[in-house]
């Protein structure tokens, strides 16, 4: 499973997964730290990523096109790093069983 974490959410997230034994890439990692959502999405359609992001648009756009990279969408307020890391680890699993069960559009609360 490939991640692309999205500009709102930190490169550890990215760091993290990748220990957990995920493929996982920060956007600024690719150089897109200022990129449009448009290329985003774009770039994760081609390249196979999943996009984790807390931008609602992404979440929007998946709902009215069938085609296109899923997105996990993480609506949790504002939080430090650590926490964020912390409530990531508790959800991880059913994010990943929704993905693996063919669920293209994740929303996280």
């Amino acid at each position: 499973m490939r991640f692309l974490i999205d500009a709102q959410l930190p490169p550890a997230l990215a760091r993290w997964l990748t220990i957990h034994g995920y493929e996982a890439v920060h956007v600024s990692e690719k150089g897109m730290q200022a990129a449009t959502d448009r290329l985003i999405w774009d770039c994760a359609l081609m390249e196979g990523w999943v996009i984790v992001t807390k931008d609602e648009d992404f979440a929007q756009h998946k709902v009215f096109t069938q085609a296109g990279p899923a997105v996990v969408w993480i609506r949790w307020p504002n939080t430090r790093r650590h926490q964020l890391l912390v409530r990531f680890e508790v959800v991880l699993p059913a994010i990943v069983a929704a993905l693996v069960r063919g669920e293209t559009l994740i929303e996280v609360i």
